[in-house]
């Protein structure tokens, strides 16, 4: 116990240590003060739209009545994304796509990708939240702990007796480094328990899971510094080496590789949907009627007897058209979405062996917000909207008024995101990478 205590003072004696202990600690603060205020401004929005929905019904009743087709041509509906509490923790892509989606029943792609105004200069610098202080925050405090552990001692000329004195010069430089990675510990029981009060989180496994796989991390790095130390280097050429691995592992790979996966699977597809849709819809304005109501009701068989109206302006052709605008652009649509899917893949499948990359992705799964989880978002919303369409298209036909309906039914839906980890593929890219980094180092320092 007496070696630990002198080891642990050592460690702290240095202002630079107690300032950079410090600044870790208030910066994760701040994280968890923006995701509190990222958090706040979703439930506000959700709030909102809950008031807003019923006022906005009654006054689009009170106002068309009698043409339930103009109504529902301005009627919005709301579709809500329930935004798991962690999303305070690992903003991920909820910062960027609306919680809260407000949708008519008109052509859909066309509103699928509407997103809140937002200064684009925030959205360029992202969000400081506490995910971003422990990937990339945390290693830099490892290495400022931990980068002179052995250099030290011989620079000092304290090395050989520290090899004549001590069991094993080995344990001694573990025992080091353990000491300082119980003191990042403490940092994160600090940060986390901050947050749970803060954010008024839940302790459930989630939670946890976040908590364990960041302590994990922490080890990686201890590990890549334990690697570097065996070389029995200067302190300088430690620091030197340990902040080009940082910069390489935090900045360059991820910029690559999301260089790589977008110049693999392009994305032509989103410029090319967008115009088969605007096309799908405003060029059946010079299409005869009948073959626009006729390709509708292929879609849409069921609704084959309300006949073919081509006189005139009437609602059927009009809500034809729409859904023309979703069908005409579903090839593109669906080479879309299967080219996201396959960036999302291959991503996940370049960070299980990347570990700053795979716990980026680990924590937006667990809170809810990686791009997997919004395109599901997304998908449930065409659901919804689908079903809006099968519930009034009738009622538009037949030329119902609107306070036949009953519109106190039609309260903002919700979305669960399915928030799930493997506790293998959780932990073994981090346990893996941590071991090895081990074997390699061990047989150098015994050599000393």
């Amino acid at each position: 116990m007496t070696l630990y205590k002198l080891l642990f003072q050592q460690c702290i004696r240095s202002k630079e240590v107690w300032i950079s202990l410090v600044l870790l600690i208030l910066l994760g603060v701040v994280g968890i003060i923006i995701g509190d205020k990222h958090l706040k401004r979703q439930q506000d929005a959700i709030n909102e739209v809950k008031t807003y929905q019923e006022q906005h019904f009654d006054r689009q009743v009170s106002l068309h009545n009698d043409d339930l087709g103009l109504l529902l041509y301005y009627a919005k509906f709301a579709y809500i994304n329930s935004l798991d509490p962690l999303a305070g923790l690992s903003i991920g892509q909820s910062d960027v796509n609306p919680t809260v989606k407000r949708i008519t029943i008109k052509t859909f792609e066309a509103q699928k990708y509407d997103t809140d105004l937002i200064n684009p200069m925030n959205l360029q610098s992202g969000n400081l939240d506490l995910s971003f202080v422990i990937i990339y925050l945390f290693p830099l405090l490892v290495i400022v702990l931990s980068f002179n552990v052995l250099s030290e001692e011989t620079e000092t000329g304290t090395w050989r007796l520290v090899a004549i004195q001590s069991r094993s010069k080995l344990g001694f430089i573990i025992s080091k480094l353990l000491i300082r990675f119980i003191l990042l510990s403490v940092v994160l029981v600090i940060l986390f328990t901050v947050a749970k009060l803060t954010l008024d989180l839940p302790l459930n496994l989630h939670f946890f899971w976040m908590f364990g796989l960041s302590l994990l991390y922490v080890v990686f790095w201890f590990t890549v510094s334990f690697f570097i130390i065996s070389f029995k280097k200067s302190s300088g050429f430690n620091a030197l080496l340990l902040l080009s691995v940082w910069l390489i592992l935090i900045i360059l790979v991820p910029a690559g590789i999301n260089a790589y996966v977008s110049s693999k699977y392009p994305l032509p597809e989103a410029l090319s949907t967008a115009i088969a849709q605007r096309d799908g819809y405003h060029v059946k304005w010079d299409t005869d009627k009948k073959e626009t109501i006729e390709k509708f009701y292929k879609h849409y068989p069921q609704f084959k007897n309300y006949g073919y109206p081509t006189d005139g302006f009437n609602w059927l052709w009009y809500y034809a058209m729409q859904q023309m605008g979703d069908d005409d652009s579903k090839k593109q649509r669906d080479a879309f979405n299967e080219k996201i899917k396959l960036r999302e893949q291959t991503s996940d499948q370049i960070a299980s062996i990347i570990p700053n990359m795979h716990l980026q992705l680990a924590f937006n799964q667990l809170a809810g917000t990686s791009m997997k989880q919004q395109m599901g978002y997304l998908n449930a919303t065409d659901e919804f909207h689908e079903k809006l369409r099968l519930f009034f298209y009738p009622k538009i036909f037949e030329g119902k008024y609107a306070e036949t309906i009953d519109w106190k039914q039609f309260v903002p839906e919700y979305y669960t995101t399915k928030t799930s980890l493997s506790p293998i593929k959780g932990i073994a890219p981090l346990l893996i990478a941590s071991i090895l980094m081990i074997l390699i180092s061990i047989p150098m320092i015994k050599k000393m």
